[in-house]
């Protein structure tokens, strides 16, 4: 059951800022529900204050310039981010990620901002956001902060945001040439949350050696991961099956992840070692 609470409606982002510098701990931001409400109803939360930001026109936007990157507000919705002609153009894999992410209406009403605040490791965006090398950037009535996207996950559905910050934006790097990224999830059902995910991008030389490799796994550990000494392995080398089944196994064996009702430790140890390698070679083959 979810406990009353006080319905806050900010008419724009300078109300919303005031808002939650006033509310503090007492207050949840709400930005779609599809994650919040089901926490409220298992009484795992129940916030005195609900602030909706879901309406703010400020922070719903996406929008591309060849220098500084992609950037995407915080309240855009999945559906956007999958239908967007700019993203499809520069970013193909976050349009095929979100086409995997839950149901159509979900993505009709969830957005990446929550998505990304809801912290929850088996998320399906910020795998892909991380490998990318994508920055988040936090505002309250003090400024801006900005930080990596990796370093902004803190534990199972726990960050960096303060009582009085919410998301702004993602800012996605712009793609050196000769480089592709790959994403997939394993999951019974075809829009269910995955057991496991992996990212990887690829960055190589003109002589078909990688000068960059970003292996990202999700569902692996309490947030999602860098398979580093995965990465170091492939690192300034060239398309090599072998290799690439090697590094799946050491992202195998540095990752940490649990058995739940979903799949044993050893099962979700067997897909990143899958995974990792078949992204490899996707990532690869795409350049």
């Amino acid at each position: 059951m979810i406990h009353d609470f006080h319905y806050l409606r900010p008419g724009s982002l300078k109300e919303a800022l005031e808002m939650l510098s006033e509310h503090g701990e007492r207050c949840k931001i709400i930005c779609g529900g599809q994650s919040l409400l089901i926490v409220m109803r298992q009484g795992m939360v129940a916030p005195e204050y609900l602030l909706d930001i879901k309406h703010l026109k400020e922070l719903n936007y996406i929008e591309y310039d060849k220098e500084e990157g992609l950037r995407i507000g915080a309240t855009t919705t999945h559906r956007t981010i999958e239908k967007s002609d700019l993203v499809k153009k520069y970013y193909p894999v976050l349009c095929a990620m979100e086409n995997r992410l839950a149901s159509i209406q979900t993505r009709n009403w969830g957005t990446i901002g929550g998505n990304l605040a809801h912290a929850d490791p088996a998320g399906d965006p910020a795998p892909v956001l991380i490998a990318l090398g994508a920055e988040i950037r936090l505002l309250s009535l003090k400024g801006e902060r900005r930080m990596s996207l990796e370093d902004f996950f803190v534990d199972y559905f726990t960050t960096q945001l303060k009582e009085d910050e919410l998301i702004k934006e993602i800012k996605v790097p712009p793609l050196p040439k000769k480089s592709a990224c790959a994403y997939q999830k394993f999951n019974l059902l075809k829009n269910d949350m995955g057991i496991v995910g992996v990212a990887v991008k690829v960055t190589l030389n003109d002589d078909g050696t990688s000068q960059d490799v970003k292996i990202c796994l999700g569902n692996a550990s309490r947030t999602p991961m860098r398979a580093k000494k995965a990465e170091e392995l492939v690192l300034g080398k060239k398309y090599d099956e072998k290799l690439f089944a090697e590094a799946g196994k050491v992202a195998s064996s540095e990752c940490e992840p649990v058995s739940d009702i979903h799949a044993s430790e050893e099962f979700r140890r067997h897909l990143v070692g899958v995974l990792t390698k078949r992204m490899l070679q996707a990532a690869f083959k795409a350049i």
